[in-house]
């Protein structure tokens, strides 16, 4: 699926409304990106070049594909063509500041929010005042300058205009409009990363913010939108009311998004169709009650099968997830989870084996108390948690199970 660069958009709207000249470029699906840097440094003769890092690695134990390297090529051809400092940060960067910086050798980069922090750094150089206070900022060889902040109201950050992001590159039917409406998430899911990236409290944008946005999508020939946040019905109010103002815009437009099982009652569900959502991805992750605990999931199964068979009957299509090898999973947990997903009759199912082990995470502290990973260790390079002596016996497992079941992904 194409993937269009939101949060650095967003840090672009952010600083042109600072009042500098802006021009964002997108390398995505670009291959010769240094002929399209060296003419967008020749028009605009850059001040100072951000750099957004949206990823570190694909997350596959069986074949990891480290990401870094092409965005020090991009690196490199930035140098070659402009002395203006470089800054990094995008989420991939905000899970390993100190690491990716002095990986790629960048001047300095922001961790967490850009939209009021980049403005600011360009100020205090502008200035010639210290940098010592700008929020999340790093600098190559003396490390964290200012704590991290997380802005509470997120109406405050402008979203970026369609004219800075060149909506054409984007046309055709795997092209779905990423919105984001709220970041952080209170879960705590023991892998994962997003409290390290947008912290643990839900931060919302206005419902009227959002429909103002998409507005301009629509308007642009644009009908099919992926709500990218963690977890698209919490809080269930927020919920409610932007399907509420999707509804009554009218719009024949069709969307997706992220549900956490457990916490959609029919109402929400119904509500959610009538507002045009077509695809739900439920990220439950296992089919066993113990493995759900240990991964600090707060549903149960037949919160899982309910919420499921509420989309179903409201005609939504369902992807589901299982993370497999995770602490205390056992050859039965496996076959419960296979069994149990089986019987959702899903459009489509989705199977990761080991799960890559991020820092300040739960499944961290526990790999290293199980001496999986040290202490130390640089977690920039993939590592991944798999419990021992059945690697070889899920692969095999899901191989056969998946022989009769094509909307299986592996």
């Amino acid at each position: 699926m194409p993937t269009l660069p939101l949060g650095l958009a967003c840090v672009a709207a952010a600083t042109r409304r600072a009042g500098h000249d802006v021009e964002l470029v997108d390398l995505m699906g670009e291959k010769d990106t240094g002929w399209i840097i060296h003419d967008a440094a020749e028009r605009l003769k850059p001040n100072i070049i951000g750099i957004s890092v949206r990823n570190i690695d694909d997350q596959n134990m069986a074949n990891p594909r480290f990401l870094l390297d092409q965005v020090r090529d991009v690196l490199t051809h930035c140098r070659r063509v402009s002395m203006a400092p470089i800054v990094l940060g995008g989420a991939g960067f905000s899970l390993f500041p100190q690491s990716v910086l002095s990986y790629l050798g960048a001047d300095m980069g922001i961790q967490g929010e850009g939209e009021y922090s980049f403005p600011l750094l360009i100020q205090r150089i502008q200035c010639d005042h210290s940098l010592s206070e700008v929020p999340g900022l790093y600098l190559l060889d003396r490390g964290l300058q200012g704590n991290r902040q997380f802005e509470k109201e997120l109406d405050q950050f402008p979203l970026p205009d369609l004219h800075l992001l060149s909506p054409s590159l984007y046309e055709g039917e795997d092209f779905w409009v990423p919105v984001q409406t709220r970041r952080g998430c209170p879960m705590r899911c023991s892998y994962c990363s997003t409290e390290t990236i947008e912290g643990c409290h839900i931060r919302k944008r206005s419902p009227e913010d959002i429909l103002r946005w998409l507005h301009q999508w629509v308007k642009a020939g644009f009908h099919r939108f992926h709500f990218v946040d963690n977890t698209f019905n919490f809080p269930p109010s927020y919920a409610r009311a932007l399907c509420s103002r999707i509804i009554e815009e009218g719009w024949d437009a069709a969307w997706r998004c992220l549900l956490y099982p457990g916490r959609a009652d029919e109402a929400l569900v119904k509500m959610m169709a009538r507002a045009g959502c077509k695809e739900v991805s439920l990220g439950f992750e296992s089919g066993c009650e113990r493995i759900l605990k240990g991964m600090n999931k707060r549903f149960k199964k037949e919160e899982i099968r309910l919420t499921n068979e509420l989309l179903a009957d409201n005609g939504i299509h369902r992807m589901g997830f299982l993370l497999l090898g995770g602490p205390g999973e056992t050859k039965e947990s496996v076959e419960e989870s296979l069994s149990f997903v089986d019987s959702l009759a899903l459009d489509i199912l989705k199977v990761t084996i080991g799960i890559r082990i991020y820092p300040h995470t739960k499944l961290s502290r526990f790999a290293t108390e199980e001496a999986v990973i040290g202490k130390d260790d640089d977690l920039l390079f993939s590592r991944f948690y798999m419990v021992k002596g059945i690697e070889a016996w899920v692969r095999e497992t899901i191989d056969a199970w998946k022989k009769d079941r094509p909307n299986w992904i592996i």
